[in-house]
């Protein structure tokens, strides 16, 4: 006989049946709601972030572009500065290589100088002297040294110019790598897209890197390198335009002084063969005089022979007639005028003697007179002579070195050249 079997469950009253099928239906259109309402609020962000994308990307390959157009003018800009920083460079070293060849030219004038007051120095005597040449000469030792000085001052500070220079140009020539190499990424990044095949998720993209800067600063550090290269130059121009005013007024000042000293060994030449030529007129007149007196001495000597045989003469006569005898030895005409003579024979042979030594005196004092003109003559040959070897020393500081040919021999002091009849005079006294 078949029985009931009950499952042991808890049993639902039909309401809660109800209840819950209500329910199920109740979420099931709530859960569609919110699903409809997510969707619709996914669809609206999606459009919104798609559009917000599209455009940040848009803004984002215009910034590039700008940022690739600003530094490119930066680069362009530091182009023209390199240029103009390479070109002044070249410019300011090459004056610096004149005023160093200026400098060096400066030794021969100041060799010159120094040669000539070392053969004035072999002057003698009287001609010893301080004179004009002497002044312009220790003048034109001062102006070269003076003008030495000044080349070598703007030489050190071309140099000094010339590092400050290198210096900007390295860290110009920096900036402008580094400006390359930002253009050159730059344009790597604006040439990526979305279906670039090297593009990934990176680690942490928006990190600061370590020594970063604002774009302020990136502006102030190339404006300050553009305008330091600038000042830098415009140093070195007024520099250049120092160095070549100093040049041309050294050479000028050296130029005038030249002409100044040479004009005073002129003048100073002429002085000496004027009084040269008075002094050999001097000695032709001497030795014509001592002629002429050598003359006279020898008619007062012949005189005075003769006179002294009168008056021996005239003695003999007196002694003899003392021999008269007794009353014969009489004072009579005869004997006073025999007395007469014989005291006018005394006094003329006394007078006779006395001119005599007086000519002797004065033909010595002719002779030694005659021996310092000589000596003064010799003097004067000797300084002429010196200071023509230092006009033709000072050939050099307007001729070329190759071309420049001793006119007087500097040791055994001849020509090299057909001189005038006084100058060849000159040289033989010496």
């Amino acid at each position: 006989m078949a029985t009931l079997s009950v499952k042991p469950s808890p049993r639902f009253q039909l309401p809660d049946w109800h209840t819950n099928s209500y329910l199920l239906s109740t979420n099931a259109e709530r859960q569609r709601d919110a699903s409809h309402q997510i969707r619709q609020e996914a669809q609206v962000l999606c459009n919104e972030t798609n559009n917000q994308t599209i455009w940040d990307e848009h803004d984002n390959r215009t910034r590039l572009a700008e940022r690739i157009d600003t530094v490119n003018r930066w680069k362009e800009m530091l182009d023209k500065c390199l240029t103009d920083l390479d070109a002044e460079i070249d410019a300011l070293t090459q004056m610096k290589e004149s005023a160093e060849q200026n400098l060096q030219a400066k030794n021969l004038p100041l060799d010159v100088a120094i040669e000539c007051l070392t053969l004035r120095e072999s002057r003698r005597d009287i001609d010893v002297v301080k004179d004009p040449v002497e002044e312009e000469l220790h003048k034109e030792v001062e102006v070269t040294e003076a003008a030495k000085k000044a080349l070598q001052q703007k030489i050190s500070q071309a140099f000094e110019k010339l590092c400050l220079l290198q210096e900007v140009r390295q860290q110009l020539n920096s900036d402008h790598r580094g400006k390359m190499e930002t253009v050159d990424i730059d344009r790597g990044c604006f040439s990526l897209n979305l279906k670039s095949p090297n593009i990934s998720l990176k680690i942490n993209p928006t990190r600061v890197p370590n020594g970063s800067t604002t774009l302020q600063q990136w502006d102030d550090c190339s404006q300050f390198n553009k305008s330091r290269a600038e000042a830098e130059m415009k140093g070195a121009i007024e520099l250049r335009e120092a160095i070549a005013l100093t040049i041309a007024k050294t050479n000028n000042e050296l130029e005038a002084q030249r002409v100044a000293t040479e004009f005073a060994f002129r003048k100073r030449l002429w002085e000496m063969e004027k009084v040269y030529r008075e002094l050999k007129w001097q000695e032709k007149n001497t030795l014509e005089e001592i002629a002429e007196l050598q003359e006279d001495i020898r008619h007062l000597e012949e005189d005075l022979r003769r006179k002294l045989q009168n008056l021996k003469l005239c003695h003999t006569r007196l002694e003899t007639r003392t021999y008269r005898p007794n009353v014969e030895l009489c004072r009579d005409q005869a004997q006073c005028g025999l007395t007469e003579e014989a005291q006018q024979l005394e006094a003329t042979t006394a007078a006779l003697k006395q001119k005599l030594a007086q000519a002797q005196d004065a033909l010595d004092a002719l002779y030694q007179h005659l021996a310092r003109l000589q000596a003064d003559i010799a003097c004067k040959a000797n300084s002429m002579l010196l200071d023509t070897k230092c006009m033709d020393t000072r050939r050099k500081l307007t001729m070329p070195a190759e071309k420049f040919v001793p006119e007087v021999d500097t040791f055994t002091r001849t020509t090299n050249r057909t001189l005038s009849p006084l100058k060849t005079c000159q040289l033989q006294l010496t």
